[in-house]
């Protein structure tokens, strides 16, 4: 049997070949009763519309954004944050194109696969949590595909919707300083171990996401005293309880625990209170994001505007003449009851 195209249902209804593109694409172009023509038309042939692939071949465009994720996909349907994130980048999208999510994955070396931005069928692509100078990034410029990332870069001509991160860092850590705290714990995610891994501490404290290691930095410079930095796994509920496990062993408590998410510091919080400690009485716990699971749990965070923030980068990726084209998001310390006064260390 002859495959039937747009020609075929054209030469049906009587009409040009553009007319029929256009009741499918440009309906606004034609007639209900015309439109209504060619669809009968083109059920009876058993057209089911024009091909995708060669109409992004005849315009350059392919009719989605890409977002390009820190490792596991899941991440993207788990995580509060990205949740949070990608529900407001949809939001601004969602009538005019299709999203795309692209997990970043690393070989055992931990050098990335590029090949999944290679790849791509994407008009656009937002990098998150990522370094704007990341290979990705620069493979996406080469390619011509429009970019937005959550990483501020000093070029005029760059596009990205950014907190900064390092005054986040500070805020807590100044808020801690003045509570008379020096002997503090920092709860950071890897994505080289599952959640709930066992506790590993780096020495010296450091972490190569891009918005993570900004908020160490802040911390550092800020708290002063003995910083000790664990993880325990991907930025997981689970990995912040194995590290409240890990501290219950042990034969001494730091006057406080910072999570460099509301999600790691949850779940130390949730595993310090169920183990018999006091928060904020013996260690106070802090967080970053304010992700709605942070306030009726009382947790002291530095909240930034997420689903604002993810509206900001969608309306980038649909146009990419539209300006502003850099925004810098504010945020703000919430002072809630996990934080309080050091105590003697016990």
């Amino acid at each position: 049997m002859p495959r039937v195209t747009l020609k075929t249902v054209a030469a049906a209804v009587g009409v040009s070949p553009a007319t029929v593109s256009n009741a499918y694409n440009r309906p606004d172009q034609l007639s209900a009763e015309l439109r209504e023509r060619i669809f009968t038309a083109a059920a009876e042939l058993g057209f089911t519309g024009p091909d995708a692939a060669g109409r992004a071949l005849r315009t350059g465009r392919s009719g989605a954004v890409g977002v390009l994720l820190t490792g596991y996909l899941s991440y993207a349907f788990s995580d509060p944050y990205a949740v949070s994130l990608l529900a407001g980048l949809a939001s601004a999208v969602e009538r005019t194109t299709s999203i795309v999510l692209l997990p970043l994955q690393h070989d055992a070396d931990g050098v990335p696969d590029l090949s999944v931005v290679r790849q791509a069928n994407i008009d656009a692509l937002a990098l998150l949590s990522l370094p704007a100078d990341h290979p990705a990034a620069d493979l996406a410029r080469a390619r011509g595909i429009s970019l937005v990332t959550t990483d501020p870069l000093d070029d005029p001509d760059a596009s990205w919707v950014a907190i900064d991160d390092r005054h986040t860092g500070v805020l807590v850590g100044e808020h801690l300083a003045a509570l008379g705290h020096t002997q503090v714990l920092v709860v950071a995610p890897v994505d080289d171990a599952p959640p709930g891994s066992a506790v590993r501490v780096v020495e010296p404290p450091r972490i190569d996401f891009a918005d993570y290691a900004s908020r160490l930095a802040g911390l550092s410079e800020t708290l002063g005293g003995e910083i000790t930095m664990v993880t325990a796994g991907q930025n997981d509920f689970a990995s912040g309880e194995r590290v409240a496990q890990w501290l219950l062993e042990r034969a001494a408590l730091p006057t406080a625990v910072v999570g460099l998410s509301d999600v790691l510091a949850l779940g130390v919080l949730e595993g310090l209170v169920a183990g018999g400690v006091d928060v904020p009485g013996q260690v106070s716990v802090c967080g970053f994001d304010d992700i709605p699971a942070a306030a009726p749990r009382g947790l002291t965070t530095v909240r930034q505007p997420i689903v604002e923030r993810g509206r900001e980068i969608g309306r980038m990726l649909l146009d990419p003449d539209e300006a502003p084209r850099q925004v810098m998001m504010d945020v703000e310390l919430v002072v809630r009851r996990s934080s309080g006064l050091a105590r003697t260390r016990s």
